[in-house]
Parts: C-alpha cells; structure tokens; sequence
C-alpha cells in the first residue's frame, strides 16, 4: 500500500459478519442448523466417550494374541478383570477369568494410565496364547466386566482415531501408522515410519508458521491504512511469499515420490498380439508367469504380478493384443478389458515388434492403437525382438529396443519407466504421503500463485490477497488435521484393520 493511502470500507470476501479471516469460519453453532448441529456433536462426543475394546492382533493362529481396551478411567475395570491394578507400563503375570472364576488363560497385564499411552487415555492390553476362539472369549468377558461403564468393541481405526483427537498424533501421522503396516516393500516401510516420526508434518508445520506471520504482516497494512510506512514492502512479503512458494514446490515433489512409495505404478503392457508383451513381464518378474507361444490371441485376460524397481512398488498387468477383429467372443472381452486396463493405467508400455516393422498391415495397426491410446497417458514406446534384427540395443529415437527373454535392454527399462511417473530417489528423507496430500498442496500452491499475483499487481487489493493467503493456510491444514470434517476422519480411519 502506498504511503497516505486509505483503504476502502473493509467487506471482507472471507465471509460474513463476525468472520476472523485468521482464525477461520464462524462456529458452527451459529449456524441456521443449530440444534441439527448441536445433536450431532452430542452424538460424536457420546461415542468418544464410551471405552472401547477389541482383538489387536490379525486373525488366526499365533503364539500370543493380544486384547486392547481404550478409555477414560479404566482402573476399576482394570481391577475387576486382572485381581488388582498393575503397575503402570510393567507387565504383571495375572490368570484371567470369566463370570463363573473360571480360568480362561494365564498372560500378561499392561497398564498405560492416561495420558502416557497411545491413545491418550486409559489403556490396557492383555496379552495371552493366540488362538482364535480363546481372545474371543477373552473379549467377551471384557466387554461384560465394562457393560456398566459402556465398554462397547471398537470400530476400525478407532484406537488410532483417538490418539489423534487427543493430541498424540497429528493427521497425517496418523495416516503413517496404517501406511507403516500396509508397506509393501523396505523402502515404503522405512519411508512411513519417518512420516509417523513426524518428518512430512514438520515440513508442513514451518510453511504453516510462515505463512501465519505473513498474514499477519497483510492484516497489520488492512488494519493502520493511515500509517506512513509500507508494513509489506519493509518486510519484504514478496520475498517472503516466494520463499514459501519455493518450499512448498519442494515439499509437493517429495510428498509424490512419498505417493508413489506407498501406491506403487500401476504399468500396462500394450500392443498387438504376439508383440513380446508376455515374455516382458515373465522378464521383468523373473518367473513364468505368462504362457507364451506364437500363436496370435494366447493372452486372453489381464495378468497381474506385484515386483518392486529402486524400492517402489511395480505393478505390471500384461493385457491381451489389441487387435480390431477378435479371434472369438473370449478374445474380444479380453481386449475390451484391456482398454479398460490402459484407461486407468499410471503408465503404458506400448510395445513394437521390429521383425515386423514395414508390413503395411501392422503398420496400419500400430496406427489404429495409436490413435486409440487416451490423451496425456503416460507413454513409453518399447521395441521388442532387437537381437532378431540389425539394430543396436538400448534407447532409441523413438523409444528402447529390448530382447525380453535374454534381458538386453532391461535395465534402460527400469530406469526409463522410474522417469516417466517422475521418480527420483531422495534417499533418506522420503516420506509417505497419500494422494490427499498432494492434492491439498497443490490447493496451496494455487492459492499462493494468486497471492503472489496480487501482491505484484501495481495496485494490489489487499483484502484478496488476504483471503489467498487464509485458503492456502487451510489447504496446508487439511494435511495434518488442523482443519477437517467428520467425513474426512471417518474415511480415513475406516480403512484401518480394527484394534488399530
């Protein structure tokens, strides 16, 4: 703002009267839904306040099996099923009993009183032999000890869900506990459990800090128009903005590397029958899982097989030939499918046989595929047969030239097809992140590049570039659970296996 000027009546976009553009919209009991609302919350609150109870441990056999109770003052509870209350985070050896005094099995007690426990609350764990029938009778007998306190089995996620609305964990590291389980390779595993140590939600929480003092520097310039000092130009908000704008640019690109460790590629091998696409994939799994033969229309459904290239899980589907006349009604059902595979792929391998390269009919079908492919598919053009023809193996103008079944031309593969979906190690500081995340940081980054227009327009409108500033504060804050909804809590911890 220019020195001397005014600014016009403040009416600020980011809501109605009574709005705090920094702390955020109006409560929610001043809405036209009160007593809906009001209900609601008293539902939430009710069911949070109940103990909860279940088996922890995967279903079957094992050789320790493991009951976790959750809740606020659980001593009582705690006496009645070990005899006494065990020293807290010792274990005490204790024999378990059902209604009658009879013996259901001796094991270990683990008393976590609130609030040094994972949940926040109250917790104890008994650990005993791992047979299914017997936690199940370990369970019930929990679960008829808490009846008069409300003791109820526990939804799925709902331990974790807890520790998270107590403060233990923030959002995402929360979401971390399910992806540490869930890992599928060393390097997922390892990644995850830097995100449960809170390495993706402090990178969020420094944008977050920054991002509050410049707002605060807008707010200062909204609020003493009459001032002959420039706040933002002495502060340097543009340099500040862009500095934000960088890191998070930087934390968006890690936050992918993070998705794609966690969900894996999803590739599609492509092309017309007898292309070489079954003997890639029983190449790049090192077995033989594909039946290959020269006959035209062998494949005729998707084979999936899960492997891992750099620590990123790869999850290759080899599709049946596309071609336009199908051999029989099986054949044509696999092709449709197999469109359908290339439709939702991450990448297409689309494979070309040299020993046919100038036959004007395959040519002619190459060039139908083509045109069939959607547009913007992530696409590598893949040559296959190379030791069968006079061409030099490796990368080509127009793609790679493989031999499958010798494995020339693998390893240019791999690396080729790691690029493509933007992989790029970043060693030990990747982290998990979820396609959520990355969607809210690009909401930020959108909100930032407008801020940043606004601030650099000759005669900027200080109340926009406020209220861009508060939409990209809230898009980071959806990450690690400062802003949300009971939809967004109930999907997420939905997908965890109950006890957790």
């Amino acid at each position: 703002m220019r020195p001397g000027r005014r600014s016009p009546p403040r009416q600020s976009p980011a809501g109605p009267p009574g709005h705090d553009r920094l702390a955020g919209p109006p409560a929610i009991g001043g809405s036209p839904g009160r007593a809906d609302c009001k209900a609601t919350i008293a539902a939430m609150l009710s069911r949070r306040a109940s103990p909860i109870a279940a088996i922890a441990t995967p279903p079957g056999r094992g050789a320790v099996g493991i009951v976790r109770l959750s809740g606020q003052g659980l001593a009582p509870l705690v006496q009645t099923l070990c005899g006494r209350v065990p020293e807290p985070r010792r274990a005490l050896y204790t024999s378990l009993h059902d209604t009658a005094g009879g013996v259901i099995d001796h094991g270990l007690a683990l008393y976590f009183p609130a609030s040094h426990s994972y949940t926040g609350e109250d917790v104890l764990e008994l650990q005993v032999h791992g047979g299914p029938v017997l936690l199940q009778l370990l369970l019930a007998r929990c679960l008829e000890a808490g009846a008069d306190v409300g003791l109820r089995p526990a939804e799925p996620g709902e331990f974790t869900e807890r520790a998270f609305l107590n403060g233990k964990l923030d959002l995402a590291q929360a979401e971390a506990v399910a992806d540490l389980i869930d890992a599928g390779t060393e390097a997922a595993a390892r990644s995850a459990a830097r995100s449960l140590d809170g390495a993706f939600s402090r990178q969020v929480d420094a944008l977050h800090g920054q991002l509050v003092e410049l707002r605060l520097l807008v707010e200062a310039t909204l609020d003493f128009p009459e001032e002959e000092i420039d706040f933002l130009q002495r502060a340097d908000a543009r340099g500040r903005l862009r500095e934000i704008a960088q890191a998070l640019d930087a934390l968006l690109d890690g936050a992918h590397q993070g998705v794609l460790l966690r969900d894996g590629i999803q590739v599609v091998l492509a092309g017309q029958p007898n292309v070489g696409k079954s003997s890639l994939l029983n190449a790049l799994a090192g077995a033989e899982l594909a039946i290959v033969t020269p006959i035209p229309g062998t494949t005729r459904d998707r084979i999936a097989q899960s492997l891992q290239i750099e620590g990123v899980p790869l999850h290759v589907v080899d599709t049946a030939g596309l071609r336009e006349q199908a051999g029989d009604e099986v054949e044509r059902i696999g092709i449709g499918r197999s469109w359908q595979a290339i439709a939702a792929a991450d990448a297409v391998l689309f494979l070309h046989d040299l020993t046919r390269r100038g036959e004007p009919a395959y040519e002619a079908a190459e060039a139908a595929i083509a045109a069939r492919l959607p547009p913007g598919a992530r696409l590598l053009h893949v040559h296959t047969k190379c030791d069968l023809v006079q061409a030099p193996a490796g990368t080509a103008d127009e793609g790679l030239r493989i031999a499958a079944p010798s494995g020339i031309g693998l390893a240019a593969l791999r690396e080729a097809l790691l690029r493509l979906v933007g992989w790029h190690p970043a060693g030990a500081g990747t982290f998990s992140a979820r396609t959520r995340h990355v969607h809210a940081l690009r909401g930020a980054q959108a909100h930032l590049c407008a801020a940043l227009d606004q601030l650099q327009a000759g005669d900027a409108a200080l109340e926009l570039l406020a209220e861009e500033l508060r939409l990209a504060h809230d898009a980071l804050g959806e990450i690690t659970g400062a802003f949300t909804t009971e939809d967004l809590l109930g999907a997420i911890f939905g997908r965890f296996c109950i006890g957790k």
